[in-house]
């Protein structure tokens, strides 16, 4: 079976995917902080009837993210990276002037720096994948400018562009930025906690991402509503 390893799958659209691999007969290792909704989330998952090993620590802990790459092995080795687990850097979101530069740091070492630190660990097993890939969950405010967006949106543009690097670095593998466009989460919603509008599902935009496994295109930044638009 393959193995996936995802980063902040107790909810939301790291959750959803989850789900959408077991059922389609993927061992998995999941990531999360707290750890009751991480066991909530792979008990679940399991129910598909494939192995799910929850590990709940953070992503910034380098001993962490070697445990998450040694529990893939045991599962027979990695052939997807997701790196969905992502920091606003405050809550709510404000203005360039009042960002807390200690929220920054935070989003950098979350969005960015912890995930070249897992891909640089999982590298050897992705590596020896006949269809190695990562996905590094992007934002569009990594491509716009948004008030208040820039401490996150410029965490993901970062990622963005490691992204692009390591997919020219290891052409033997596929890398996918992939925005997944509005979605009804946690983090939006601590986001802007005002706005109340109606966004999707993340298991709406699920069939995006598993699109990019079953056609694998080529390396890139995609956006989940024009790859849907395209099905």
């Amino acid at each position: 079976m393959p193995v996936a390893i995802i980063t902040g799958a107790s909810k939301g659209l790291g959750r959803a995917l989850a789900e959408a691999l077991a059922a389609r007969g993927w061992d998995l290792v999941l990531d999360a902080r707290g750890a009751d909704t991480l066991t909530e989330a792979a008990a679940s998952a399991a129910g598909h009837g494939t192995r799910v090993e929850a590990l709940p620590g953070d992503v910034t802990d380098a001993a962490h993210r070697a445990a998450l790459v040694a529990a893939a092995g045991k599962l027979g080795g990695a052939d997807l990276l997701v790196s969905n687990a992502s920091a606003l850097g405050a809550e709510p979101l404000v203005r360039l002037a009042e960002l807390p530069l200690e929220g920054l740091r935070r989003a950098l070492e979350v969005n960015v720096v912890a995930a070249l630190g897992l891909v640089q660990d999982a590298l050897p097993l992705l590596r020896e994948s006949p269809g190695g890939a990562v996905m590094a969950v992007s934002s569009d405010a990594a491509a716009e400018a948004y008030e208040t967006w820039g401490g996150y949106g410029s965490s993901k543009a970062a990622l963005d562009q490691l992204a692009a690097v390591l997919a020219e670095e290891e052409p033997g593998l596929r890398v996918w930025a992939v925005d997944p466009g509005d979605m009804a989460t946690e983090l939006y919603a601590a986001a802007v906690p005002d706005d109340d509008g109606p966004r999707p599902e993340p298991a709406s935009v699920v069939p995006a991402f598993l699109s990019l496994l079953d056609e694998r295109p080529a390396s890139g930044r995609y956006r989940a509503p024009s790859l849907l638009e395209a099905r």
